[in-house]
């Protein structure tokens, strides 16, 4: 069985845990990288402190990922974000549960423990080249650009872990994508997930706040209810309270519906003590000492109700309090692909088998996102990959092992 030769296309977290299991199985594993160095995302991810995984009870962890839970049930139960942390421990890197229940390396970077892993790849005897691009099949050889010009590698098995679309200078194109269509695997169109959304900001608006966080404030949507902040944009809004929100808001202006985001801008009062607090000040009040007295909102709070709902001086204190509860933030699109944190679409689950193969192409398996799930920031993104890469390994094993 050692003398499998196995090549992985794609040194992200998916690609370089599954080489890990792998080369620990006794498999000569070859990780191939389009870009000068592997993991560039998972080390931008890090710059502002790596969130690795999420705290929350398990059986709540492993719905967070919509649709694709059922289908990532198997993998995640066995590679736990109690595992991972257990695994980072295990390179050295210690974690810490943050107040939001994320998990972070208590050196809140990624680089430690993005070189312990290499290091230890690189003494189970995992091959990483570099600068060789992935361009598709000829025949049933894997075709590869390099500094030496075209190559062609034969392999006994092949993972793609190649990511979805987001990043595309950090090497997660999905150039993938037509080559896997015309060898019959179904891809389903990729789409921006954990993104900020375009609104019509007026100019005025726009110049003074841009830049400004909303906190301490509720959103909802079909998702649910979510606390949190957000960050008002140049081109509208963004941040992790409206990323929870991206898959349905998404959906319905793809659908060509309306979409707005109904943010709390007083969560801890009710609307009735609101009315009752608004309702103190007589007309002679201006709406500015209003809404700071009696509601406690001001600056950018008090600025977006107003650009929102131009006509909101006028209301009767019960319209105003429920307008303060529930602000309609109307949604124009979500933001490019290439803005986006991760994406959704990719690689039909149908067209894989349980171990992660490809149906229509035998002997080559995929993980990570290039397969069609998405999951909101928090660790669940990260902990997924994972947990893909590692099942994909084991199901090359079985695949080896049968054809033994």
């Amino acid at each position: 069985m050692g003398q499998n030769n196995i090549a992985i296309i794609g040194g992200g977290p998916s690609g370089l845990m599954a080489a890990e299991v792998l080369s620990e199985r006794g498999h000569a594993v070859t990780v191939y990288d389009g870009m000068p160095t592997v993991a560039r995302k998972f080390l931008l991810a890090g710059k502002s402190g790596l969130n690795i995984t999420h705290s929350e009870d398990y059986a709540a962890f492993a719905e967070r990922f919509g649709d694709a839970s059922p289908r990532l049930r198997a993998a995640l139960d066995a590679f736990t974000p109690e595992d991972v942390r257990q695994w980072a421990a295990a390179l050295g890197t210690e974690t810490f549960v943050g107040s939001s229940g994320r998990v972070f390396p208590k050196a809140m970077k990624a680089s430690p423990l993005l070189r312990a892993w290499l290091k230890s790849l690189e003494g189970r005897g995992v091959k990483i080249l570099t600068r060789h691009r992935w361009t598709g099949f000829q025949g049933k050889e894997l075709v590869f650009d390099t500094p030496d010009g075209q190559m062609r590698i034969s392999a006994d098995a092949a993972l793609l872990a190649l990511g979805g679309a987001s990043y595309p200078r950090l090497g997660s194109d999905a150039a993938w994508a037509p080559w896997l269509d015309e060898k019959g695997v179904a891809v389903t169109g990729l789409e921006p997930a954990n993104c900020g959304f375009d609104v019509d900001w007026s100019e005025t608006f726009r110049e003074r706040f841009a830049g400004a966080a909303l906190k301490a404030v509720t959103a909802a949507s079909e998702t649910g209810i979510v606390p949190g902040e957000f960050v008002v944009s140049k081109s509208g809004i963004e941040g992790s309270l409206v990323y929870a929100h991206t898959s349905v808001l998404r959906d319905r202006l793809l659908r060509g519906e309306r979409a707005d985001l109904l943010i709390d801008l007083a969560p801890a009062r009710t609307v009735e003590k609101l009315a009752r607090d608004l309702g103190r000040f007589d007309s002679k009040t201006s709406f500015s000492n209003r809404l700071r007295k009696g509601a406690g909102l001001e600056g950018v709070k008090a600025a977006v109700l107003r650009e929102v709902s131009p006509g909101a001086a006028r209301m009767p204190p019960r319209e105003l309090a429920a307008l303060i509860k529930a602000l309609p933030i109307p949604l124009k699109r979500p933001r490019p692909i290439a803005e986006a944190i991760s994406s959704a679409g990719g690689v039909d689950w149908d067209a894989i088998d349980d171990d992660y193969m490809l149906r229509a192409l035998p002997g080559t398996f995929v993980a990570g996102e290039m397969i069609d799930w998405e999951a909101p920031t928090g660790g669940y993104l990260l902990t997924a990959c994972f947990a893909t890469g590692r099942a994909a390994a084991r199901g090359i094993d079985r695949w080896l092992t049968r054809r033994a």
